[in-house]
C-alpha cells in the first residue's frame, strides 16, 4: 500500500483525523475537493479558540500544520470512486489516478436542500441560518423567523426567542398540535400560516419577508433546518450502511467510529444526526485514534 491511511475530506474532521495519524507517525494521505459545507459561513463561533475566524482560514491553518509532518501527504482533488482490495482499499481520484492504504476515513460531508424559497440561497451563511448556537449572538435582540422546512422546525422556533423576537412561518409543511401550540405561545413565538414567498432585503443582508398575499413582514435574520444529503457516493459505493435521521441520512457507525465496512472509518457531518465544527473535530480525533489502534494489531501490515 502507497499509504497506511487516506482520509477523504479536509474540513475540520478530516484534517483532524490526518494531524492525529499524521503524530502517530503513519503515512496518511489527506484528499480534499475544495467544497467544504461550512464555505458559506462568514464567520464560525463556539469554536474554541477561533471564535470568530472565517472557516476557510481556521482550514487553512489546519492544512498549513499538517504539511510541517513529513508522514503527511495533502491532495487537492475530487475522488469519484472507491473500492476493496484484499489488503485494503483502493480510491480512483477524477483526474485518473488511483491512490491505496490500509485504512480510510471518510469524512466527506453532507451537502445542504434549502427551502425553495426566492432569496434563500444567496443569504445562506449570512443572515439565511441553520444554528443559532453558531450564528444567533451577531443578531441577539433582532427580529427573527424560522422558516419551516419539516416537522423539526418546532423544536428551532421554541429556541430562536432566547436570541430575539421571533416569527414561524409555517410554509405549509408543519402545522404545531395543541400542545406544541401551548408551548410556542408560552414562548411568545408568533405563527405566521401565509407562506412567505420572498425574502428581500440587498443580499446577503436580509429586512423582510413577502408573503404569498402580499404582505411585508421585518425580519432581519431567517433560520432553517435544511434537509441533507451525503456529498460523496464513496460510503455506498462501499457497502458501508446508512441510517436515516431526523435530517437526512448519515453513515452508521460502531463505537470506534468504524463503519459496517472492516477498515473504513467516517467522521464530520456525513456520520452523524447532529452537525457542529467541535464535533467534526473530536470525531476526526476519533476515527483517527481506532483506525491507528487497528493497524497496530494488523499482522500484514509492512511499514516500509
Amino acid at each position: 500500500m502507497s499509504h497506511e491511511a487516506i482520509v477523504v475530506g479536509g474540513s475540520f474532521a478530516g484534517v483532524t483525523a490526518a494531524l492525529y495519524l499524521a503524530r502517530a507517525r503513519r503515512r496518511v494521505l489527506l484528499i480534499d475537493a475544495g467544497m467544504p459545507r461550512n464555505r458559506f459561513a462568514k464567520h464560525a463561533h463556539g469554536v474554541f479558540g477561533h471564535d470568530g475566524r472565517p472557516p476557510k482560514e481556521i482550514i487553512a491553518d489546519g492544512w498549513r500544520q499538517l504539511r510541517a509532518y513529513p508522514e503527511a501527504t495533502l491532495v487537492e482533488a475530487e475522488v469519484i470512486e472507491a473500492r476493496q482490495v484484499e489488503h485494503g482499499f483502493v480510491l480512483t481520484l477524477a483526474d485518473g489516478r488511483e491512490v491505496s492504504a490500509l485504512r480510510l476515513i471518510l469524512a466527506t460531508g453532507v451537502k445542504d436542500n434549502l427551502p425553495q424559497v426566492p432569496g434563500v440561497e444567496e443569504r445562506w451563511g449570512t443572515s439565511v441560518l441553520h444554528c443559532p448556537y453558531c450564528h444567533g449572538y451577531e443578531f441577539g435582540g433582532k427580529k427573527l423567523g424560522v422558516l419551516a422546512n419539516h416537522a423539526k422546525a418546532f423544536e428551532q422556533a421554541l429556541m430562536i426567542p432566547d436570541w430575539g423576537p421571533t416569527t414561524l412561518f409555517t410554509q405549509g409543511v408543519f402545522e404545531p398540535d395543541a400542545e406544541e401550540l401551548a408551548k410556542l405561545t408560552a414562548r411568545r413565538v408568533t405563527i405566521e400560516r401565509t407562506p412567505v414567498a420572498e425574502l428581500l432585503g440587498p443580499s446577503p443582508q436580509l429586512e423582510a419577508v413577502r408573503l404569498a398575499d402580499g404582505r411585508l413582514i421585518e425580519i432581519e435574520a431567517c433560520f432553517t433546518q435544511s434537509l441533507v444529503e451525503m456529498a460523496s457516493p464513496l460510503a455506498e459505493q462501499l457497502g458501508c450502511r446508512l441510517e436515516d435521521g431526523p435530517l437526512g441520512c448519515f453513515i452508521f457507525l460502531e463505537e470506534d467510529k468504524q463503519t459496517t465496512v472492516p477498515g473504513v472509518y467516517a467522521a464530520g457531518d456525513a456520520a452523524a444526526p447532529m452537525h457542529n465544527g467541535t464535533l467534526a473535530c473530536a470525531s476526526g480525533m476519533q476515527a483517527a485514534i481506532s483506525a491507528h489502534h487497528s493497524m497496530m494489531v494488523h499482522e500484514d501490515w509492512d511499514k516500509g
